[in-house]
């Protein structure tokens, strides 16, 4: 029944938000920047100073606790700002609802599209969190649980409730969290199997563009790979992430020789051409699997993507099992 009170308060005025019990004892500055995706943080907090948003008809500071019941009113000002693009948002997320692989109470895995950010930014009007929350106006939390390069395709972790998405963060910082790709790698990898063990690290451009390199004084990152079938002009692997650096599966295996197919920022010019040619529009790179222990009953969770028809179709012409 309270929660019903609660869903109509929310529909009625659109900037009162009740705090509930999973939200409690957050900061009210970072309940904030988790809520409003897009909004600068200086903006959040020139709101907190200004008054604009106030809790319990109060003025609060931005260590302020959040306690179970808090009304956090927000300003019209910024409602505007995060629905700038509401139609985008929901053509994207109807697409998404498509692509559900699983879903239960307190988390779902999506099949990203490739060519899609998995949130906006940047310039971009919108990613999958935004355009999720556009079509699910009732769900209280949409978080990522991790991320998927904007060219990546494939299994999207995203949690419904906070204490699922502190459960499934706490594994992925225990590295207890399967995460396998399949790849095309260009040319003939002669290799059945290898753990790349190279440091990376991060660079951005002038234009606000990332880079990553193998630099002895990166991070340390480490992949898996698995030779899976071979053709004369490619070879189909599979890659374990053991570490979980930007780009880094592509940047490995650039560094092995065997670049991604299609990778248009780490790999060859010439060989992309004949990719194109033979029907790839996008970076042959899926996330296929996904295994991780259920953050409610314990149970070992394995959600697998297909190969989009694309990609199959390639593998076909390349007759690659």
């Amino acid at each position: 029944m309270k929660e019903q009170l609660v869903e109509a308060k929310e529909k009625s005025a659109p900037g009162r938000l009740e705090i509930q019990s999973d939200e409690a004892g957050r900061r009210i500055d970072n309940f904030l920047i988790a809520r409003l995706k897009g909004v600068p943080k200086s903006r959040i907090y020139r709101m907190l100073r200004t008054g604009e948003v106030r809790v319990n008809k109060g003025r609060v500071k931005p260590q302020y606790r959040l306690r179970c019941g808090d009304v956090v009113r927000l300003p019209p000002v910024v409602l505007e700002e995060r629905t700038a693009h509401p139609g985008v948002a929901r053509g994207m997320g109807r697409r998404l609802e498509d692509r559900v692989l699983y879903e239960d109470e307190v988390l779902l895995v999506l099949d990203k599209p490739a060519g899609m950010p998995v949130h906006g930014g940047s310039g971009l009007e919108g990613g999958v969190i935004e355009a999720l929350r556009s079509v699910r106006p009732d769900a209280r939390f949409l978080e990522l649980v991790h991320r998927l390069d904007r060219d990546t395709s494939g299994c999207l972790l995203i949690a419904k409730k906070r204490p699922a998405l502190r459960a499934l963060h706490a594994q992925m910082r225990e590295n207890a969290v399967d995460k396998r790709y399949l790849l095309l790698m260009t040319g003939t990898w002669r290799q059945r199997r290898r753990t790349v063990d190279v440091p990376l690290r991060k660079f951005v451009l002038q234009g606000g563009e990332r880079l990553v390199r193998v630099d002895p004084e990166g991070k340390p990152s480490r992949t898996e790979f698995r030779r899976l079938g071979q053709g004369k002009e490619a070879t189909l692997a599979e890659a374990r992430l053991l570490t979980g650096r930007t780009h880094q599966i592509r940047v490995h295996a650039a560094w092995l020789g065997h670049p991604v197919a299609g990778d248009e920022r780490y790999g060859d010019k010439a060989a992309n051409r004949h990719w194109r040619r033979q029907g790839l529009r996008r970076l042959f790179l899926h996330a296929w699997r996904l295994g991780f222990r259920h953050p409610a009953s314990g149970a070992i969770m394995r959600i697998e993507a297909p190969l989009e028809p694309e990609l199959t179709n390639l593998l076909a012409r390349l007759e690659i099992p």
